[in-house]
C-alpha cells in the first residue's frame, strides 16, 4: 500500500516516534531536548487534524491503540509506521553546523558488498544531501558531528557492519578541506 505524505501525517507520524524516543529515554537533559525538538512540530496542527489523521493511520494499519485501565487510550506507531516514520526522517535529516569548530574531521568509510547496492548507493546519496565531502568513491568527510545521523541511516538501511566512523584531528590535504566547508 502507498502512503502519501499529507500535509499532517508526516509531522503527527513524526510526533509519535518521538513520544516513543521520549518514553525510552532515561536522561532528563535528553527528555528536555526531545521536547524542545518537537514544539514546532505542533504548530498549525488542529485537534480536527489530529483526529482526521489518527483515523488515516489506523486504517492504514500504521498505528494501534491500547486502552488503558484509566479509561484513556494510548496510540502508538506499530513496526510499519516506525519505518514511515524513519523514511520520513531520512527526507530532512541535516548535520548540525556548531558556531565553532572543535577541529576534528569525522570520516565515513564503507565497504558494502554489490548484493546490498541500493543501501549502498542510498547512503552515499544521503551522505551527499547532507553535505559531506566526497573524498573517494566510499569515503566521506565532514568537520561536524554526525555520529546520530551515520548511526541512523546504519540501522535503517541495516548496514552497520560495513560502515566504519572515525575522528581524526588532521589530515595531510586539510587545507582543501577547510577551504570547502569555510572553516577559520
Amino acid at each position: 500500500m502507498q502512503i502519501h505524505k499529507g500535509k499532517y501525517k508526516e509531522r503527527i507520524v513524526s510526533l509519535l516516534l518521538a513520544g516513543t524516543a521520549l518514553s525510552l529515554s532515561r536522561s532528563p537533559t535528553q527528555q528536555l531536548r526531545i521536547i524542545r525538538e518537537l514544539k514546532e512540530e505542533w504548530i498549525g496542527i488542529t485537534n480536527r487534524n489530529i483526529s482526521r489523521t489518527i483515523a488515516s493511520l489506523y486504517r492504514s494499519n500504521l498505528i494501534s491503540y491500547r486502552d488503558n485501565k484509566d479509561g484513556t487510550t494510548t496510540v502508538f506507531l506499530n513496526e510499519k509506521g516506525k519505518k514511515l516514520a524513519l523514511t520520513y526522517n531520512l527526507d530532512s535529516m541535516t548535520l548540525s553546523k556548531q558556531s565553532r569548530w572543535d577541529k576534528k574531521w569525522r570520516i565515513i568509510m564503507f565497504d558494502i558488498p554489490e548484493k546490498y547496492r541500493l543501501a549502498r548507493d542510498s547512503l552515499r546519496y544521503q551522505l551527499k544531501r547532507m553535505e559531506f565531502f566526497e573524498y573517494q568513491k566510499s569515503v566521506f568527510i565532514t568537520p561536524y558531528d554526525c555520529l546520530k545521523e551515520i548511526e541512523y541511516l546504519c540501522e535503517f538501511y541495516h548496514i552497520k557492519k560495513y560502515v566504519r566512523i572515525i575522528l581524526a584531528t588532521s589530515l595531510d590535504d586539510e587545507l582543501k578541506l577547510r577551504q570547502h566547508f569555510d572553516l577559520d
